[in-house]
């Protein structure tokens, strides 16, 4: 174990104590103070030494675990991490197809069953148009024909009265997070609800606004009401960002009573607005919208990147009524509106009677992954739904999250580690999202979920309990 000389002198003042801690074991580590392999003291044994609490030496841990500093292991401490394999926390890099046989099931992929075709018959008409549609400026009055195929595409959501002028095109629905929340929040610092584990979107997002991000606790019908309206009192909270169709990551879907409580709850808080993220709805919508049910305070987005493509980054913001200017203010003042060309195409691909019969090909193809999926691994804690492209597995005792992505990459499978879905500050389960990858042949995913099995069957020597 290492000595403690280098937190000689540390002072750690002010609210955030273990980010001062992180900072300098981060800067020990890069100096070579601290070298690979160096088992660090035990949370209780440092926080004794350095005067905090055990909360304060844990927090840094974990901010440096997920920075890929430092790796815990089970039953033998804390290290630092070898500098060979640090953590990527960009969905570029991930999301790349592996050149060594890896089976990457980080994000979902989806097969091409038709949608390609359309793709392409969609550009060559949009490249066949009018000239002065590839020259001229964006508009929106031309963009009018696509807002309205839109608000077709959208007909089986509950989303109460919508006009063609509450919708936003955007570029996919990462940008009409940012849009909305641009265009929602007011103050000089302003905060964000999420739950607390969530898409890291919402996080992303508020933290290139420079916006305070707070989680709230969740059960299996999502974020608690009454947790919702405490926080939002207590920091002056103007936003509230959700996935109640399918929640990211765990795939649970929050019902009418439980919408109308947190609703309920946001309007006693002084009126917090609610951004509802749909993109990983592939089927009807279940229940009415946070815009259906509370006008006035819910925010819609949505993207075809779940149903036919994401290469072409085509998402839709629906703003809360009385409220399109503020959403059109943001995407014109940002980037003056998305591509002409890619207007067109969308309006072409949402109206072509071929696109749903292609979404619903995509849909069974998705649904025979996720029973083999069920199959091989149904005899641990797995939650699913056939047109959910995506599980979400709870781990048996003994494994960690962080250690099961990494024997799992060793074994040639790419996961995504609850952590990533979590607050830096927050605590994680023990849990692992797996992706269903439609690009690979149906034996290739289920020999990489019958690896998962086998170790989920044969923990590591020192996990075993």
């Amino acid at each position: 174990m290492s000595d403690t000389k280098w937190a000689e002198g540390l002072l750690l003042d002010g609210r955030t104590k273990y980010k001062s801690l992180a900072d300098h074991l981060g800067a020990a580590i890069g100096n070579g103070t601290l070298k690979v392999g160096d088992k660090l003291p035990p949370v209780r044994q440092l926080a004794w030494t350095l005067d905090v609490t055990p909360g304060t030496v844990a927090r840094a841990y974990s901010m440096l675990t997920d920075a890929g500093l430092l790796e815990a292991v089970v039953g033998r401490g804390t290290f630092v991490a070898p500098k060979a394999r640090p953590v990527v926390d960009d969905v570029w890099s991930r999301a790349t197809p592996a050149d060594d046989g890896t089976v990457n099931l980080y994000a979902p992929r989806l097969p091409d069953m038709g949608q390609v075709a359309a793709v392409r018959r969609a550009l060559i008409e949009v490249a066949e148009g009018a000239a002065t549609d590839l020259v001229e400026y964006p508009n929106r009055d031309a963009f009018r024909p696509a807002r309205e195929a839109v608000v077709g595409w959208l007909s089986d959501v509950m989303l109460g009265p919508l006009d063609q002028d509450d919708i936003v095109l955007s570029h996919g629905g990462q940008n009409g997070i940012s849009l909305v929340m641009q265009a929602a929040l007011r103050a000089p610092s302003p905060v964000v609800l999420v739950e607390d584990l969530s898409y890291a979107g919402f996080r992303r997002a508020a933290e290139m606004l420079r916006v305070e991000v707070v989680g709230v606790p969740s059960d299996a019908e999502g974020v608690i009401p009454e947790e919702l309206e405490r926080l939002a009192i207590r920091h002056g909270a103007q936003l509230f960002c959700t996935s109640p169709e399918v929640h990211n990551p765990t795939g649970n879907h929050t019902g009418l009573a439980r919408r109308k409580a947190l609703v309920a709850a946001c309007r006693r808080a002084g009126g917090v607005q609610i951004l509802e993220d749909d993109c990983y709805r592939t089927g009807p919508a279940r229940a009415p919208s946070y815009r259906a049910l509370w006008p006035d305070g819910g925010w819609h987005v949505s993207s075809i990147s779940k149903t036919i493509t994401p290469a072409l980054r085509i998402g839709f913001a629906v703003a809360a009524r009385g409220r399109a200017k503020d959403l059109r203010r943001a995407a014109e003042y940002g980037f003056f509106g998305l591509a002409r060309p890619l207007a067109e195409v969308a309006r072409i691909i949402l109206r072509d009677s071929e696109t749903k019969a292609c979404c619903e090909r995509v849909r069974r193809r998705i649904r025979e992954y996720i029973r083999v999926a069920v199959n091989a691994l149904g005899g641990y804690d797995l939650r699913w739904h056939e047109e959910v492209p995506f599980l979400w597995l709870t781990l048996p005792r003994g494994w960690r999250a962080a250690e099961f992505t990494l024997a799992a990459e060793r074994a040639g499978i790419q996961l995504r580690s609850a952590e990533e879905f979590a607050l830096r500050e927050g605590r994680a389960p023990h849990a692992v999202r797996i992706a269903v990858n439609g690009q690979i042949p149906l034996d290739r995913f289920e020999q990489a979920m019958q690896r998962l099995r086998d170790l989920l069957d044969n923990p590591p020597e020192h996990m075993a309990v």
